[in-house]
């Protein structure tokens, strides 16, 4: 009779809480249970290290009971990750491994049917719960290649990587963790510079100064924009271009992308330290918006995290789908509950938003007649609530522009000129008050925006007359704050609180 422990990690949210392997082998009718909470891809793991083992010419117990048991068993278990460990633990239960060697190491891998290890989703959160958890920290992490590449960004993780399953057990066997098939994983990616001379360069977009103006006070900040225009005025155009008016990733920013992403497996090392930008279709679902399933994934909202979310054609989006991202606009995170877990997950993204201002796209278009009714103007524009577009900082209007006024107009600033500002002024922020101008709230908000006399009578009049809510009122403040950044200047004045008025003026629905 034997037993063996080997430690592994689930995945529960961004969480990624150990997992005992416990392997146990015993005389009787031959079978093979595997027990604790595990769904259908992880009972079918009895049948791939079956295989597995065979094909590698390693021993398997066929005469013997074998019972896995995945503790804790109340954490639900999924995925392939736990074919690995699995396996390690028949090998060690037989003698055929040293439990003490084992011990030493956490694993997580798929396995063919050939031995060859696949990647898993999640390897960036495993590798960050077991650089946290302090009583782990003698352990390595040994995963397969393409996972530990993904894993490597973690800093102070010991981690291998190998490509088939006899790579561990020679290893293991040789009691060297540098034995040949193992490869001792390092980070070897360097930060991306800001400017990419193959992305796309705001000084393509002719004309549209209004509209760019807004999206640098918008990239500055970190406010959320909306651009409302007829077809084909630059409006998508624009949204390409800016992501690149934004700074790369902090270090912490990085990993905390990252491991959402990972989650998902969508992670691409490749672009470590560059911001992402999603760009879901306007028929997405509220749960591919926000996230859920069983076991509950990420949304888009999660997934663009420190990162962009555009969407376009906002008014064709259901519903539930807009509504459910207010509050994640607010707090920058999303709880998703569910009868038996409750998972949260970071949702601090920058929204960017195009619509038409009525179903033809023509409204107000001076070259071309509208064919909509005033009623069919206001129904369509009445899609987006009015507590929705109460939390979208800045609304610009993106007109058509005259063919012969296209082919006379100079080319404008390009995404370097622009992206420089924008660093400049946020970098103030960050000196001033720790965070971005969209994030100030409660104290804080009160401390670092303080508008001269004049400029608050202004705002407050202003207000007054447009019937705008507190919520309203305090994102002009921040919105000024930011201008007046941009600007150098350490005041907030009149006319920055003018033009940040006249960011919030281009739609108003009663909501």
């Amino acid at each position: 009779m034997s037993l063996a422990l080997v430690r592994s990690r689930a995945l529960d949210g961004l969480r990624a809480p150990e997992v005992t392997v416990e392997v146990h082998l015993a005389n009787g009718l031959p079978a093979f249970t595997l027990v604790g909470l595990a769904d259908t891809e992880v009972k079918e793991a009895r049948e791939r290290v079956r295989a597995a083992l065979a094909n590698c010419g390693l021993e398997f117990p066929f005469n013997k009971r074998i019972t896995v048991n995945l503790a804790p068993a109340d954490l639900p278990k999924e995925s392939g990750r736990f074919d690995l460990p699995i396996a390690v633990g028949i090998l060690t239960a037989m003698g055929q491994l040293d439990a003490e060697t084992v011990a030493g190491f956490e694993f997580a891998g798929e396995l063919s049917l050939g031995g060859e290890l696949r990647a898993v989703r999640g390897a960036l959160p495993m590798a960050l719960a077991l650089n946290r958890d302090a009583s782990a920290t003698a352990r390595a992490l040994l995963l397969p290649l393409e996972s530990a590449r993904e894993a490597a960004l973690v800093e102070g993780v010991p981690l291998y990587g190998a490509a088939h399953l006899m790579d561990v057990v020679q290893a293991l066997r040789a009691e060297q963790r540098d034995a040949a098939g193992l490869v001792r994983m390092t980070s070897p990616v360097s930060p991306t510079s800001r400017w990419d001379p193959g992305m796309p360069d705001l000084r393509e977009v002719k004309g549209q100064s209004a509209a760019k103006r807004a999206l640098e006070v918008a990239a500055a900040g970190q406010h959320s924009a909306l651009m409302v225009g007829p077809p084909g005025t630059g409006k998508s155009m624009l949204a390409q271009r800016f992501a690149g008016l934004l700074p790369p990733l902090a270090q912490d920013e990085a990993l905390e992308s990252a491991a959402v992403l990972s989650l998902a497996g969508h992670f691409d090392p490749a672009r470590w330290m560059q911001r992402v930008m999603r760009s879901p279709h306007h028929s997405a679902s509220a749960v591919a918006m926000v996230g859920g399933g069983s076991p509950p994934r990420p949304g888009e909202i999660s997934l663009a995290h420190h990162g962009l979310l555009f969407l376009d054609e906002l008014p064709e989006f259901p519903r539930a789908a807009l509504e459910a991202l207010r509050e994640p606009l607010e707090t920058g995170h999303i709880t998703i509950s569910r009868a038996a877990r409750r998972h949260d997950f970071p949702a601090r993204f920058q929204l960017l938003a195009a619509m038409n201002p009525c179903p033809c796209g023509h409204f107000g278009n001076p070259l071309k007649a509208c064919r909509c009714t005033p009623e069919q103007v206001a129904r369509y524009q009445a899609r987006l609530s009015g507590p929705l577009l109460d939390r979208i900082d800045v609304q610009v209007d993106v007109p058509m522009v005259a063919p012969e006024v296209l082919a006379r107009s100079p080319d404008g600033e390009g995404t370097r000129e622009v992206a420089a500002r924008v660093a400049d002024a946020r970098a103030r922020q960050i000196a001033r008050q720790g965070m971005l101008n969209a994030q100030l709230e409660g104290a804080a908000l009160t401390q670092h925006v303080r508008p001269q006399q004049d400029a608050m009578a202004f705002l407050q009049a202003a207000c007054g007359r447009l019937g705008w809510s507190g919520r309203a009122f305090h994102r002009v403040l921040r919105l000024a704050r930011t201008i007046a950044d941009l600007a150098g200047e350490a005041d907030i004045l009149t006319p920055h609180v003018a033009e940040a008025i006249q960011y919030r003026r281009v739609l108003q629905v009663a909501g």
